[in-house]
Parts: structure tokens; sequence; C-alpha cells
């Protein structure tokens, strides 16, 4: 099974943008969904955003008109663009490949370590 790695978290004032990265070790042609999480401290993980082998997003409603979910199938990476960032985004950050069978077999949802992020003037 693939193993997920996010990158491209750190610390910025509001209003900036950062670019979170989760590369596979693997492809990711197989896996039909592909999200991002986050979770603030003293709260549950929650969905950010979404996007489907065939390119379909869904997004949360705090983030909406913010971030942009994308998917590369050729570069086994998934994108999470954050732009006008606010104080209440910051969390960490999860990659999460959800179930998926492939030629070598079938497989359970797999996350990343997750990445830091911080905003903050």
């Amino acid at each position: 099974q693939v193993q997920l790695v996010e990158s491209g978290g750190g610390l910025v004032q509001p209003g900036e943008s950062l670019r979170l990265s989760c590369a596979a070790s693997g492809s990711i042609f197989s896996i039909p969904a592909m999200g991002w999480y986050r979770q603030a401290p003293g709260r549950q993980r929650e969905l950010v955003a979404a996007v489907t082998s065939g390119g379909s997003t869904n997004y949360a409603d705090s983030v909406k008109g913010r971030f942009t979910i994308s998917r590369d199938n050729l570069k086994s990476t998934v994108y999470l663009q954050m732009t006008s960032l606010k104080p209440e985004d910051t969390a960490v950050y999860y990659c999460k490949a959800d179930p998926y069978c492939s030629g070598d077999g079938c497989y359970s949802a797999i996350w990343g370590q997750g990445t830091l992020v911080t905003v903050s003037s």
C-alpha cells in the first residue's frame, strides 16, 4: 500500500497563503478519493477538502472560496492551496487516502503524519 507524506506547513500571517503537498509513495490512480483533514488543539479532526479520481471536489463550508484541492495522478501528489488564511485555520493538516483496491490487493484508509499550519500575527 502507499504511504503518504505531507509537506508545506509553516507559520504565516493572517491573509497570507500556503500550499500543502501530499506525496504518495506509489500510484494513486486506483484510489477513489483523497482528502485533507485538520485537527486543531482540543478539537476533533474534520474534513477540509476532498477530491475524487474523476476530479470532483467538495469543501468544508469554512474554507469554500479560500482553499483549492487538486490531484496530480502522474506525480502521485495531492495539493491544498490555501489563501486568505485566518487564525482559525491553525491546525495540523493530514492527508488521507480512502480505502482502495489495486492489483496488489485491497487496503484500508491511509493517513499521513500531518503538517502543522499556524496562522498568527
